[in-house]
Order: structure tokens, then C-alpha cells, then sequence
């Protein structure tokens, strides 16, 4: 079973949005036998493309695994999505995984996502390996992208491969462990001698690369120095021991649209990336005590351990939950234990997924990522385990939602329909958020941006056939306060028999931890032990409507300094009630502001549009602070942008830039909005409760 393990891959495909991912992962599966018909993402046909919204816009949406096998080993491949907003569809892949197949355009480079998805890999630590993809196109140039790559993202990449022409001439590659080149006539790989033309960078490289890698292996390192024949075996060892210590990042190239270059990144998988055993064994916290720190080594002899990382509603199966098992083995008709929900699950089916295509099998184990579908209780983020020896692994953590919009059924005998719709799709996608205010009766949907709102709302109407209005998006600020102030309140209430009474003192002060703290200092009994957290529990629910203008509060800490009770009259009610409408005085006296979501944003654009989109994003309130050569004739402007400045920006960088120009944006921090602006909504927000 270790044997079974050791050839287990759980590998991503991750990139800039139209670097190519799907189009690499579309021929991986071809070339392992999974699929007889290539799929183009442009024909709406890719495979792991299989919603309607990626069918139609070309691009990927969630996050799609698929089983493929080749030389032997099972590749789980994980294509993820390039667009901004849907980055936790990568965060959460990411927590799972054990390689990754960074996929570059050889036009662009490293691009804005790219950088956001290598921080994030190396925040979990995974082993990657690079492909310069679209060799095949007119400007492209794969030492500019390894230029980029080591100077943007300090990747310390290394050439295993050079590419034979590039553009249009571009004809094949050359391998320099073996020292080979390789032509193609359709999807026959031809194996030849290198180009004369090419004969010395291919050496230099070649000693390069040799050089490099004998800094991580002795072996390596003792046949180099003493001038000894060294073997394609000993490179590869060297090269393996170097990317799982993250020392190193293989550059591999090719054209996965024109099927050049794909067979070796899937060699590159085996022979580079990590199995679940090179990854070792996993991290968690007993259950009943956050100190303990408990360790799952990827065996099959340990007790069970998984983490569910996305769920899915499938119309034939139904709720489908995704798992990466670390230890142990789940086998179909048993119960697995819950720890989040204090929940056992049964295990009604297990099944491997091939995109939309499903294939039962009876055990999942160690190391393997499957299917589960029959449970109740799981959502993302927890972690399934063995009842008799329970472990809690780490959370995946999700951002905060940046944009707000309000939705609502056009008939009323579709509310129903829309709700149970809503919380489906909340499940899934844990960076949306639902809302239903009762005053107004409006449902209120968050979501990561502009994109990931209209496909939510696209999905409501064509997967769960509602008709819903659709508002304009709103940005999602907070309220924070900036100064500390203290505050007492009594209630005291008589009304027939039973009355209510709670009595307290407390500070609110900006918390330099950042989020929401509550703190009791209480002593004496001056309040009961059971009333605080009913106080507690008030403070972060009212926080989460805000009180200046119905924004979340954060950053904001709560000090409970005194208080007191009455022996008839107290009650967790009494003391929330008075929380309630403490916090409604205490917060003006805390000079309370509200905060806006500040964007990084990125924009490739030929020079002489530059001056125009710059004076642009400077009207939106935004600043450019970093300027660079992108590549010959195009600039790469970096800086900060108001969230709420942004709202149709692409269709007005088209007209800007006569379509020439693109941009990225990703959420960057909150900062204080100014105060015209803040003394409008606040005014907004009053005239809304007024009518």
C-alpha cells in the first residue's frame, strides 16, 4: 500500500486567467487515454470546463478533479480558476494539494494572478514545476518569462528546456537532460539532434543546470567536481531533491493548444512533484484541547483523517463533497466523525471524479482525493476523521466579501425557490455571502467582485431556473472606531410580573490586533459567570450589522469593566438586550468612521496609452506607484484603487486603449473613506430606515 501511495500525484494546474491551464490540462488528459476527442476551451468544449458560464466565456469557474493515470502513477489534476474572484477556489485547492504546475503565457509573462497564486503556493509550501505555454505565438519569448520569474517572483528557475524557434517558427524543444531535440508532425513526437544553431546554449544550459542541481545532491555534487559521467538518473534525483525543498523551479516549454510540450510536463509530475509520502505527515489539534498538537503520517494503518475542500449539488447525485484524505482509509457503508459539527457522517458513496463523469469506487485511502456523497452535516473547511481518535485539522481560511447586491424573486411564489437556491450555492462558495433583511425584504448577495456576482446571479437563473431582479453592485465597507470610550448603561424594566434587569460598564477601543475582541474583566461576581457570554455573544452579533451606517464592524475591541445583576430579574436575554442598546450610545462617543475596500491593481498597456490611463485612474482616486517594462513597447503600471472608483473600468480601458490595453485587481486592505463620501451613505443609510 505505501507502494500505492508513493505513485499517488495530487497536482494543480494554476496560472493568470488565459495563460492556457485548461487547454494544458484538456491534453493531458487526451494523452493519458481519459478523453478520445481533444476539448477546446474556445469551442466551449473542455472538459473540466463542464458549467455553461465557463462554456460561454471561456474561462474557469470552479475548480474541476480529475483522475488521470500515467507511466503507472494516478495524477489527481485540479484546474483551477485564473479570474480574481474566484481566488478561493485556488486557496482552497491549494490547501489540498502537493504540486503544482505553474502555467506561464510566453507572451505575457509573469502576470498579476501569477504573482497572487505563487504567494499563495508559497504560503502552503508546494512544490511547483513552470510550463511556458503558447510558444507558438507572435511575440512570444521564454527567456524574458524566466527573467520575470526570477526577478518578480524569486522563483530560482531553471531551464530544462529551450525552445526550437518561437512565434511562428516555433517547431519543437529541446530536452537538455537528455540532451535531445524534439520535432512534431501532428501528435507524433519526433526525437532528433539539437539544431547546430543551438548546439552551444544548449550546453551552457546544460552545465548550468548541472551546476545548480549539484548544490542539493552529494552524489551530484561528487561527479561533477571529479569530472565523472553523469547519468539522465542522477539529474533527475538531484532535480527531485531540490524541488520538494523548494531550492529550485524546472522551466519546461511548449504550445499545449498546438500539443507540444504537454507529454513531458506529465513526466515532469512523476518525476518532480511530490507523493503524499514526500509530503509527510499532517498537522492537527485534539479536539477537546486547541493545545495538543496531533500528527497523521499518510499511511493506511493510521487512524482516518480528510479534509473537505469544496462541495458541489449534483442534479443525480446530490450533495457531492470533495476530500483529500491524509491518513487512514474510508471505505463506503461506515461512519466517519464530524469534530466541527459533532456530527457522524455515513459514507453512502465514494466515488473518483473525472469532471462531470463519476466512477464508483468502494475505498479511498491515504493521499487520495475523491468524493463523497450521502453527507449531512460537512461543510468546507472541516475535517472528517475517525470517531475513536478524532483530530482537527487546519482551516482553510476565506476573505472577507468586497461587493454587495441586492437580488430578489420577480414573483413572490419563487421567494421560497430562491432561498433554498441561495443557501445551495453558499455552501459551495464560501467567499459568497447571503443576506435577507427583514425590514426591506430584500435578500442581499456578497460576493469577491463584479464577475463572480453575475455568475452567481447567472446560475440562480439558469442551474435553479428562478427569475430574479438583479440591482446595481454596491461596495461592501466597515465601521471601525478610532478612539477609545467608555461607557455604562442600566436596564431596568417592570411590566406585570417578571421584569428585566442587566447593568454594565464597558470600553470599546480600535483593536491594533485587528478583528473583533471581547475581553471581560469582571471580578467578584459583580455579574454572573453565565451572563458573559451572552454579552459576548451580542457584541459580535451586533457587529456584524454595524451601527453607523449597517456595515460590519471590525478591528474594534470590547471591554467589559463592571456591572451588575439582580437575582430575579437578570437573565441572558436581560443582558443581551442591554448590550444591544449600549453599543447604540457607546459607538458615536468612539468617533466611529467607515472604511473602503482599496484594490491592487495592475495594467499592461503599450507606452503611448500611458499617459491617458494614468490621468484616468487618478480622477477614480486611485494612484500609480510603480512603473516597469513589460516587454519591447508596453508598460506594466502597479497602484492602488478605490473598489468604488472601479464599477465598468474594463469597457472604459477598452475605449482608453482602443482594446489594446488589460488590467488586473485584487482586494488589498480597507482604508478610511473620505469623509463627504462617508457623510453621504451615513445620510443614505438613514433615509432607508426612515422609509
Amino acid at each position: 500500500m505505501k507502494h500505492i501511495i508513493q505513485k499517488i500525484r495530487n497536482i494543480g494546474l494554476v496560472a493568470h486567467i488565459d495563460a492556457g491551464k485548461t487547454t494544458t490540462t484538456e491534453r493531458m488528459l487526451f494523452f493519458a487515454g481519459i478523453t478520445h476527442k481533444i476539448g477546446e476551451t474556445h469551442n466551449g468544449e473542455a472538459v473540466t470546463d463542464f458549467m455553461e458560464q465557463e462554456q460561454e466565456r471561456g474561462i474557469t469557474i470552479t475548480s474541476a478533479a480529475i483522475t488521470a493515470e500515467w507511466k503507472k502513477h494516478q495524477i489527481n489534476i485540479i484546474d483551477t480558476p485564473g479570474h480574481i474572484d474566484f481566488t478561493i477556489e485556488v486557496e482552497r485547492s491549494l490547501r489540498v494539494l502537493d504540486g503544482i504546475v505553474m502555467v506561464f503565457c510566453g507572451v505575457g509573462g509573469v502576470e498579476p494572478q501569477s504573482e497572487t497564486v505563487w504567494h499563495q503556493a508559497d504560503k502552503y509550501k508546494v512544490p511547483r514545476i513552470a510550463f511556458v505555454n503558447k510558444m507558438d505565438r507572435q511575440g512570444a519569448d521564454m527567456h524574458h518569462t524566466v527573467e520575470m520569474m526570477d526577478e518578480m517572483l524569486d522563483a530560482n528557475p531553471l531551464h530544462f528546456q529551450l525552445p526550437i524557434g518561437q512565434g511562428e517558427d516555433f517547431v519543437g524543444i529541446v530536452d537538455l537532460i537528455t540532451m535531445k531535440a524534439y520535432t512534431y508532425d501532428e501528435l507524433e513526437m519526433i526525437e532528433g539532434e539539437i539544431p547546430d544553431d543551438m548546439k552551444e546554449l544548449a550546453q551552457e544550459k546544460h552545465e548550468e543546470m548541472i551546476e545548480t542541481l549539484a548544490d542539493f545532491d552529494e552524489d551530484l555534487m561528487i561527479k561533477y567536481l571529479e569530472d565523472e559521467k553523469i547519468t539522465e538518473f542522477d539529474i533527475k534525483k538531484a532535480a527531485r531533491t531540490a524541488v520538494l525543498n523548494l531550492c529550485v523551479t524546472p522551466v519546461f516549454c511548449g504550445s499545449a493548444f498546438k500539443n507540444k510540450g504537454v507529454r513531458f510536463i506529465m513526466d515532469a509530475i512523476v518525476d518532480y512533484l511530490p507523493s503524499p509520502i514526500d509530503r509527510g505527515a499532517v498537522t492537527g489539534k485534539a479536539v477537546d484541547d486547541e493545545e495538543t498538537v496531533i500528527t497523521r503520517k499518510p499511511s493506511v494503518h493510521r487512524p482516518f483523517s480528510a479534509l473537505a475542500f469544496k462541495i458541489t449539488n449534483d442534479p443525480y447525485v446530490g450533495q457531492q463533497t470533495f476530500v483529500r484524505a491524509y491518513s487512514g482509509k474510508l471505505e463506503t457503508g461506515t461512519y466517519i466523525y464530524n469534530p466541527a459539527k459533532q456530527e457522524r457522517e455515513r459514507i453512502g458513496r465514494l466515488m473518483r471524479i473525472h469532471a462531470k463523469e463519476r466512477e464508483d469506487v468502494d475505498t479511498l485511502v491515504a493521499g487520495d482525493i475523491g468524493a463523497i456523497i450521502g453527507t449531512k452535516y460537512t461543510t468546507t473547511g472541516d475535517t472528517l476523521c475517525d470517531e475513536e481518535k478524532p483530530i482537527i485539522l487546519e482551516k482553510i481560511e476565506f476573505p472577507d466579501t468586497v461587493l454587495d447586491m441586492h437580488i430578489k424573486p420577480k414573483s413572490n411564489k419563487d421567494r421560497e425557490k430562491l432561498s433554498r437556491a441561495l443557501n445551495k450555492l453558499a455552501l459551495e462558495d464560501p467567499s459568497f455571502n447571503v443576506k435577507y433583511d427583514e425590514e426591506t425584504e430584500q435578500t442581499v448577495i456578497s460576493g469577491m467582485g463584479e464577475l463572480h456576482l453575475d455568475v452567481i446571479a447567472d446560475r440562480l437563473k439558469r442551474e435553479h431556473k428562478v427569475d430574479i431582479e438583479v440591482g446595481e453592485p454596491a461596495v461592501r465597507y466597515r465601521e471601525t472606531v478610532t478612539t477609545e470610550a467608555e461607557h455604562e448603561y442600566k436596564l431596568k424594566r417592570q411590566s406585570g410580573g417578571r421584569g428585566q434587569y442587566a447593568h454594565i460598564v464597558f470600553r470599546l477601543e480600535p483593536n491594533k490586533e485587528e478583528g473583533l475582541d471581547f475581553e471581560s474583566h469582571i471580578k467578584g461576581g459583580n455579574i454572573p459567570k453565565e451572563f458573559i457570554p451572552a454579552i459576548e455573544d451580542e457584541f459580535y452579533k451586533v457587529a456584524k450589522d454595524g451601527l453607523l451606517a449597517d456595515y460590519p464592524i471590525v478591528d474594534v475591541k470590547f471591554v467589559l469593566i463592571d456591572g451588575s445583576y439582580h437575582d430575579v430579574d437578570s437573565s441572558e436575554m436581560a443582558f443581551r438586550s442591554c448590550t444591544k442598546l449600549a453599543l447604540r450610545q457607546a459607538f458615536p462617543k468612539a468617533e466611529p468612521i467607515l472604511l473602503e475596500p482599496i484594490m491592487k491593481i495592475e495594467i499592461n498597456t503599450p507606452d503611448e496609452y500611458m499617459g491617458d490611463i494614468i490621468g484616468d485612474i487618478n480622477k477614480r482616486r486611485g494612484k500609480i506607484n510603480k512603473m516597469r517594462r513589460h516587454r519591447k513597447g508596453s508598460q506594466k503600471l502597479s497602484g492602488t484603487v478605490p473598489l468604488k472608483s472601479m464599477f465598468g473600468y474594463a469597457s472604459d480601458l477598452r475605449s482608453i486603449s482602443s482594446g489594446r490595453a488589460n488590467f488586473s485587481m485584487e482586494f488589498l486592505r480597507y482604508d478610511p473613506l473620505p469623509v463627504s463620501i462617508q457623510e453621504e451613505l451615513i445620510e443614505k443609510s438613514r433615509e432607508d430606515e426612515a422609509a
